[in-house]
């Protein structure tokens, strides 16, 4: 039986979804406990992500382009743009618990939070980009509510606002442009051939366990006495 793209994508975010208990940070934000500390860190190691994240997704829109694949580069051109926005809002946040400034050029990130953004760079120089498009769209699902949760919590218990949230708030907002042009790349790899399941398996599952490695790793931080 032959797969549409929409069912491709609804089964593969369906077989990637981490667990209920993969990031043990995330209740402890949900409910105010975390540390300013660890929030700043957060703060930090995305500030990393998104700049690597958001040449990758260029390198991956030229790549599509090149390769005839005009559907592919579209997304991960969406995806580019959004990441430079992602840029801008973050900047809100980090000086709202103070991770701008000296502290920023002081920080050393931590390798497991950095392993997400450097895979997705491994698979902008190797990945096929339809199943790149499947991997990243079942990790993204998981994220996004992961931020929802995150910009709640940040009103509730730390007294944000608007602007400082607005970061989470990006990734928690609907997509619906961007689910459509998911499923557009998916279905031209689909109709051409160029859609490995073993490829997208492999690639979402490496994906999900770099997200859990870079919300353990801040979890650990936060238990760390100080």
């Amino acid at each position: 039986m032959t797969s549409t793209a929409r069912e491709l994508l609804d089964s593969t975010a369906g077989r990637l979804a981490p667990g209920p208990h993969a990031n043990r940070l995330l209740p402890l934000i949900a409910r105010g406990a975390a540390r300013r500390t660890t929030l700043a860190a957060l703060a930090h190691e995305q500030r990393h992500v998104v700049a690597a994240d958001h040449r990758a997704f260029l390198h991956l829109a030229e790549r599509s382009a090149a390769g005839t694949d005009p559907a592919c580069a579209a997304f991960f051109g969406t995806l580019a743009e959004g990441e430079a926005l992602a840029r801008d809002r973050l900047a809100a946040f980090a000086a709202a618990v103070g991770a701008d400034g000296a502290a920023a050029s002081a920080y050393e990130p931590l390798a497991d939070c950095q392993a997400y953004p450097a895979y997705v760079a491994w698979l902008a120089l190797n990945g096929e980009p339809a199943d790149v498009v499947l991997a990243l769209s079942a990790d993204f699902a998981a994220w996004s509510g992961y931020c929802a949760t995150i910009a709640e919590a940040l009103r509730r218990h730390y007294g944000f606002d608007d602007e400082a949230c607005g970061f989470f708030d990006l990734f928690a907002a609907p997509a619906p442009e961007l689910e459509r042009s998911a499923l557009d790349a998916v279905q031209d790899g689909l109709d051409a051939g160029r859609v490995s399941r073993d490829g997208v398996r492999h690639h979402g599952r490496l994906l999900q366990a770099y997200e859990t490695k870079f919300w353990h790793a801040l979890w650990e931080l936060d238990q760390r006495v100080v």
